[in-house]
């Protein structure tokens, strides 16, 4: 029991120390990747939705926003990465590293709303799907009105 306990502990305590130790261009490119594959697969969704439907091509795409949404990306907004380039100059405005409750709610949201579209995505209900990417992309508006620049 001690044993697991103290592994327990360890690995909380390098998982912490992994992302602190994070370097500034590599979690901005992190967090771009990240959403650029969400978009990607969103994108994948929505063909689907106004094409041919392949149940199994967004269960799959459903899944990864599900598990990006899940991941614990805001522990790559570390301090200096305001400013900067990843793969790209980043977009984040200043707000999304002050206003935490905002942030907090949107997130929030957010993940909701991926999780919701996993499980809908399971049913194959096109039509289901469509209304649930609908609410899954005004959530991502949410966070980009107020906390992502435009080009």
């Amino acid at each position: 029991m001690k044993s697991k306990l103290l592994l327990a502990l360890l690995t909380v305590t390098l998982a912490g120390t992994a992302a602190a130790q994070v370097k500034v261009e590599d979690a901005i490119k992190f967090r771009q990747s990240g959403y650029a594959f969400m978009a990607w697969n969103m994108q994948r969704i929505k063909m689907n939705v106004e094409g041919t439907y392949n149940k199994e091509d967004v269960i799959k795409a459903a899944n990864a926003i599900q598990a990006i949404a899940n991941s614990g990306m805001d522990a790559l907004y570390v301090p200096g990465s305001d400013k900067g380039k990843g793969w790209e100059d980043t977009r984040a405005k200043p707000g999304i590293f002050t206003d935490k409750e905002k942030v907090g709610k949107v997130a929030t949201v957010f993940n909701k709303e991926a999780n919701e579209m996993a499980k809908v995505a399971a049913t194959g209900d096109a039509a289901a799907v469509g209304a649930q990417l609908g609410k899954l992309s005004d959530s991502c508006k949410g966070c980009h009105e107020d906390f992502k620049a435009k080009k």
